[in-house]
């Protein structure tokens, strides 16, 4: 019963076998070889238009880089301040942007909206002793596993390209939520105003990789240098772009992402009807926050179920109180039903 991550599950085996061909016979290194190439088609085709794409190994390098094409080093960044760039990776963001100001918001669910960000840069009064605007980054699912709307998604885009700035996707779990929105990557991304996305593969089933995708296509002018000196051009490249190929062949991306998110949905809606817990925020991807009591939690982890405590922002959800707990569950393409049903059956005993 592990529900710490989607990150703990193994590599899909359609996706292992898949690098297991591509490790036959010789290919040329350095992103030269077929499969990147088709790859790099297929992307247009995914996207409806033609995109620039650059395969990295992780996430970290995919966000921190394409902030580096969108803001100088005196410029700002607008984010959720529990978002991954803000949080979790460690000041790449602001070590490859040469040092950009990483500005957090507080919003309700893990989002920011378009008068956050106005409202916060209304303060920018001093002129060049404040950052200069450059970029805004949201989370498509975020932290909390809420899911940004087209309508959301398209004011701000809407609004960056009023103020001269760049909108950032993180997309980490980009599948997860297209398939909770039922709708097309380019409806969710460059229709709405995204500028730059990091897409998500590691997450979903692959052993390693994410992908760069500029839809302007001014930003990706010299990437391939940001990339390179980054240490993220892989010399045998095709064992990255194999596990792409291997992740949209028959929709392979889109229904791992439908049986992780179905899952969520059984493990929210079943943990909703016991009386004790509380879902903090709606699940919308796949991803369940809930508030518990310790001694359910202290109970569950005896029974061998794995997962993490959870701290939310003020905006996000009401406090747990003396005696409770807020726990994150995630499931994943590989979460087993009967896992969701054990700890369900734990929980409510």
């Amino acid at each position: 019963m592990n529900f710490a991550s989607d990150n703990v599950f193994g590599v899909d085996p359609r996706i292992m076998k898949a690098m297991v061909l591509a490790n036959e016979g010789t290919a040329v290194s350095y992103a030269g070889d077929d499969i990147t190439r088709r790859i790099e088609a297929r992307f247009n085709a995914v996207f409806e238009r033609e995109v620039q794409v650059f395969l990295v190994a992780t996430g970290t390098a995919a966000n921190a880089l394409i902030l580096s094409a969108m803001t100088p080093p005196y410029g700002a960044v607008f984010a959720h301040s529990h978002a991954h760039v803000m949080l979790d990776e460690c000041g790449a963001p602001e070590f490859f942007t040469g040092g950009a100001k990483m500005i957090g918001l507080e919003g309700v669910g893990g989002k920011i909206t378009p008068a956050m960000v106005a409202d916060k840069i209304s303060g920018f009064i001093r002129g060049e002793h404040d950052p200069r605007p450059a970029a805004i980054s949201i989370t498509q699912s975020t932290e909390l596993g809420s899911v940004y709307s087209l309508e959301e998604i398209a004011a701000f885009g809407a609004f960056a390209g009023s103020r001269g700035l760049k909108l950032h996707m993180d997309g980490a779990r980009f599948a997860n939520a297209l398939v909770a929105l039922g709708c097309s990557p380019a409806q969710m991304s460059w229709k709405c105003g995204v500028d730059a996305l990091s897409f998500g593969v590691t997450k979903n089933g692959a052993m390693g990789v994410e992908a760069v995708v500029f839809f302007d296509a001014g930003l990706a002018g010299d990437f391939a240098y940001r990339r390179m000196r980054a240490g993220q051009l892989l010399s045998k490249n095709r064992f990255l772009a194999a596990q792409l190929e291997a992740y949209f062949a028959d929709d392979l991306w889109l229904e791992n992402a439908r049986r992780a998110n179905r899952l969520a949905r059984a493990l929210a809606q079943g943990l909703g009807a016991i009386g004790a817990v509380r879902l903090a925020v709606p699940c919308e991807a796949n991803a369940v926050f809930a508030v518990m009591p310790c001694s359910m939690v202290e109970n569950l982890r005896e029974r061998g179920a794995v997962f993490h405590d959870w701290i939310a922002g003020a905006a996000d959800a009401q406090p747990p109180a003396e005696g409770e707990v807020m726990v994150r569950l995630v499931t994943s393409f590989a979460t087993s039903a009967r896992d969701v049903e054990q700890f369900l059956q734990i929980a409510g005993a």
